[in-house]
């Protein structure tokens, strides 16, 4: 397993982008495009999603438990181990043994993980079951095609 990026893998890392800053509807606005009204600027992807470079991680999403919030298979997310996990979070644990990422839910001392697909049923920790919480997902990189 590769952990740290080479200098050739880091070059990659630092690829300045073309950014548009227009608003993008998401819904039908009816009025024709501004687009030539805004400059294009660059973007570093590494300073938009990631704001505590020795604290972050990304890791790749297998399986379609978290689909109702747009985490796919094959999705990547981006993870923060120094942001403190609160009820409602979206974390990456290790549970008993098995990495995941789930909707953490906790209240009047009831651990629960949540998935966001109701084919799963929610998980409540029980005694005797080792949890550790490896960081909160702050954002999601899933391709469209």
């Amino acid at each position: 397993m590769k952990t740290t990026p080479s200098a050739s893998d880091q070059d990659l890392f630092h690829i300045p982008l073309p950014f548009y800053d227009i608003p993008v509807s998401a819904g039908q606005s009816r009025f024709p495009s501004p687009a030539q009204d805004y400059e294009i600027a660059e973007i570093d992807l590494n300073k938009q999603l990631i704001t505590n470079p020795p604290a972050t991680f990304l890791t790749r999403v297998t399986g379609d438990s978290m689909t109702g919030v747009g985490i796919y298979p094959g999705s990547i997310l981006v993870v923060n181990r120094a942001l403190k996990p609160r009820s409602s979070s979206i974390v990456v644990v290790l549970l008993d043994g098995e990495l995941m990422v789930k909707r953490l839910y906790k209240h009047a001392g009831v651990v629960k993980l949540l998935s966001e697909n109701p084919t799963y049923a929610p998980i409540t920790l029980t005694e005797g079951q080792e949890l550790m919480i490896w960081g909160v997902v702050t954002y999601v990189i899933t391709a469209t095609t």
